[in-house]
C-alpha cells in the first residue's frame, strides 16, 4: 500500500546529506514551508546550496537557516529587501556565495530540470554581467544566452491539501514555485494542512501528481505575518 504520509517533519527530512542542493518553495512569505526549514535547521545538514526566490525575511525560516551557517551558496532572484539583514551580513563578510538569476530564468531553469531539457536559450541578461561567459546565439535577429537547468537533491514545498499517494492541491499564490520544484528534485517533501481521503481530491484541481512527491507532512494552520517583520513590542 502506497502511503507517503510521514509521522513527523524529522522523519520526512531524515537522510538529507551535507552538500545537498535544496529547492525551497515560496514567494516572499507566500507558500514558504517554514516548518520544513526549521526541521532542516534541526536536522543538521550543512554546506547546502539553496534555491529560492529570495534570500530570507527577518530572522525566521530561510533567514534562520542562513544564520545557522548551514548554507554555502544561494541561488535566487531577490537577495536583498528591507528585512534581509541576515543574508546581507553573511554576503558582505564573504561567508556565503550568491548566484543571482532573473526570476523568469530561475523558474524556467527549474522547470527545464523537471522536463528533462538539457539547456535552453533565453534573452534575459544578454549583454549584462548576469550572462557571464555563457554561450550566446542570435535567433531570428535577437540575441540569447544559453541557460542550464537547476536540479535539486530535495525540494521543500508547501501545499494546502494532499492524500497518502502524495497528490497535492495548492492555495492561490502559495503555489508559486512548488510544482516545478517538485518535478526538478530527486526527493520532494511537502507540508499540507489537510490530509484528504484517497479519491476525494478532484483530479482537475491536483497540480502536483503524487509521482513527484515522496513525503507528505500535516501541519497546523498558522497565520503568516506579511513581510517577515516582527510585531512591535
Amino acid at each position: 500500500m502506497i502511503n507517503k504520509i510521514a509521522r513527523s517533519v524529522a522523519d520526512a527530512l531524515a537522510g538529507i546529506p551535507d552538500g545537498a542542493t535544496v529547492l525551497i518553495g515560496g514567494f516572499g512569505t507566500a507558500g514558504i514551508p517554514g516548518e520544513l526549514i526549521d526541521g532542516l535547521v534541526e536536522q543538521g545538514a550543512k554546506d547546502l546550496t539553496v534555491v529560492n526566490n529570495n534570500a530570507g525575511n527577518g530572522d525566521t525560516g530561510l533567514a534562520a537557516l542562513l544564520a545557522a551557517g548551514r548554507v554555502r551558496k544561494i541561488i535566487c532572484s531577490f537577495p536583498r529587501q528591507a528585512d534581509s539583514q541576515v543574508f546581507d551580513g553573511l554576503y558582505r563578510s564573504g561567508k556565503i556565495e550568491l548566484e543571482l538569476v532573473p526570476q523568469g530564468n530561475l523558474a524556467e531553469r527549474i522547470r527545464a530540470a523537471g522536463a528533462g531539457i538539457g539547456a535552453f536559450f533565453c534573452p534575459t541578461g544578454y549583454g549584462t554581467q548576469l550572462a557571464g561567459n555563457r554561450e550566446t546565439r542570435e535567433i531570428d535577429g535577437k540575441q540569447y544566452v544559453l541557460e542550464y537547468p537547476i536540479h535539486g537533491d530535495v525540494a521543500l514545498i508547501k501545499a494546502e491539501r494532499g492524500d497518502r499517494w502524495g497528490n497535492l492541491v495548492y492555495r492561490k499564490a502559495a503555489r508559486n514555485f512548488g510544482p516545478v520544484m517538485a518535478m526538478a528534485s530527486k526527493k520532494t517533501v511537502a507540508t499540507v494542512h489537510d490530509i484528504a481521503e484517497l479519491g476525494t481530491l478532484d483530479p482537475e484541481t491536483v497540480v502536483t501528481p503524487g509521482i513527484f512527491v515522496h513525503q507528505v507532512v500535516r501541519i497546523e494552520r498558522v497565520a503568516t505575518q506579511a513581510g517577515g517583520f516582527k510585531k512591535a513590542a
